[in-house]
C-alpha cells in the first residue's frame, strides 16, 4: 500500500514530516483514547509513541486502551480524554446532531473496514444475494451500517439475527452470514476451518463513512489548535511508518494487550495495506488522515434517504477540516 513511498522513507525517518507545532520544551501531556483492546488497527498511534513523534512534536501522550465497556463519545466528550478514536462518521455526526461541542479533525481510516461474511458455494456470494436472509449483526451496527445497506440493497429488520462477537456460530453453520472487520474475522474463521470465508468489505460497495476518525472537543480546537495539530502530524507519522515496518508499534501493542498473537498482527497489517484502508482515495493525493467535505456531504445524504439524519442538520459541525490535507507524507513525483 505504502511500498511506492519506499524512495522518500530514509529521508523521512531523518527529519519530521513539518516544523514541531509546538515549542520546544516541556512535553505538553495529552490522553488518547482508543476504541477497543490494543490491536493493528491501532499501530500507528502505537508507533508515534514508540518511535518518538509526538515526543518531538512536543506531546507526552498516554494511550488509554478501550475494551467492551468503552463509550467513546462519552469519554471525549466528558474530558476524561484529550483525543478519542471513533469507529466511523457516526460518531462525528451524533455530536452534530446533539449539539455537543465535539469535531472530527482526521480520518485514519479512509475504508471503513466494516464485512458481511458468507459462506462459499451458498448463494451468498454479494450484497445482492444476501437480500431477505438472515444476517448476525451487533446493536450498533443496527444504527449505523445497516441503515446503508437497507436503504441501498433493500435489506429489512426482519434478516437481523443477534451476534454475540463469535465466529463459531458461524462456522457451525454453513448457511449463516455475519458481521466483521476485514483485518479479523476472516482470518479467524480461515484459521479455524482452512476454508476462505467470502468478504464483501462494505466500502467498496458504496458506503462511504470514514472510520479511526479522531475527535476532541471544539474548545480545545479553539483554544489549542497547536495541540490538535502536533497530535495529528506525529499520527501521520507514525501511521506512514507502521504500515512498513510495524515492528515498534507491535510492542508497546503487546504490552497493552499480551492475548494478541503475532500472527493475528501481520495478518491486520497485511489485510490493511491490500484494502487500502489507511491509505486509498482522497489520502493518496491529499496525505493520510485525509477529509473532505465532499465525502461527508455524501454520507450524510445517504444516512438521509435512510431516515437517519434530518435534511437541515448542518452536518459541517461535525468536523474540521484545518489539521488534514497537508500532503505531509506524499512522495515526490518521478
Amino acid at each position: 500500500m505504502l511500498a511506492r513511498r519506499r524512495t522518500l522513507l530514509a529521508a523521512a525517518l531523518a527529519a519530521p514530516l513539518a516544523r514541531p507545532a509546538l515549542a520546544q520544551g516541556a512535553l505538553t501531556k495529552v490522553t488518547f483514547g482508543t476504541d477497543w483492546l490494543a490491536e493493528a488497527e491501532h499501530g500507528g498511534f502505537y508507533q508515534a509513541v514508540a518511535k518518538g513523534y509526538f515526543k518531538a512534536h512536543g506531546l507526552d501522550v498516554t494511550i488509554r486502551m478501550g475494551g467492551p465497556q468503552t463509550n467513546p463519545l462519552q469519554q471525549v466528550a466528558a474530558g476524561v480524554v484529550d483525543f478519542q478514536i471513533s469507529s466511523g462518521s457516526f460518531g462525528a455526526m451524533a455530536m452534530a446532531q446533539q449539539g455537543i461541542p465535539v469535531v472530527a479533525v482526521a480520518a485514519f481510516f479512509q475504508k471503513d473496514p466494516q464485512v458481511l461474511i458468507s459462506h462459499p458455494g451458498t448463494g451468498s456470494d454479494t450484497l445482492e444475494q444476501m437480500k431477505g436472509k438472515p444476517i448476525m449483526i451487533g446493536g450498533a451496527t443496527r444504527t449505523g451500517s445497516w441503515l446503508f445497506l437497507k436503504a441501498k440493497y433493500g435489506f429489512t429488520d426482519d434478516q437481523i439475527r443477534p451476534y454475540n462477537f463469535s465466529v463459531a456460530p458461524f462456522i457451525a453453520d454453513k448457511t449463516a452470514i455475519q458481521q466483521g472487520f476485514v483485518s479479523s474475522e476472516p482470518y479467524q474463521i480461515e484459521k479455524a476451518t482452512g476454508i476462505k470465508p467470502v468478504v464483501n468489505l462494505l466500502a467498496d460497495h458504496g458506503y462511504d463513512s470514514y472510520s479511526t476518525t479522531i475527535l476532541t472537543t471544539s474548545k480545545l480546537v479553539h483554544d489549542k489548535p497547536q495541540v490538535v495539530r502536533a497530535f495529528i502530524e506525529a499520527s501521520i507519522e507514525g501511521w506512514r511508518s507502521y504500515m512498513d515496518d510495524p515492528a515498534p508499534g507491535n510492542v508497546l501493542i503487546h504490552k497493552d494487550n499480551p492475548d494478541i498473537t503475532e500472527d493475528v498482527l501481520a495478518n491486520s497489517v497485511k489485510v490493511m495495506r491490500q484494502y487500502g484502508i489507511v491509505d486509498s482515495g482522497d489520502s493518496l493525493a491529499l496525505g493520510i488522515g485525509a477529509m473532505t467535505e465532499a465525502r461527508w456531504r455524501g454520507f450524510f445524504d445517504t444516512m438521509v434517504k435512510a431516515g437517519l439524519y434530518k435534511p437541515d442538520l448542518d452536518f459541517h459541525k461535525a468536523y474540521t477540516l484545518d489539521f488534514v490535507n497537508q500532503k505531509h507524507d506524499l512522495a515526490p513525483k518521478p
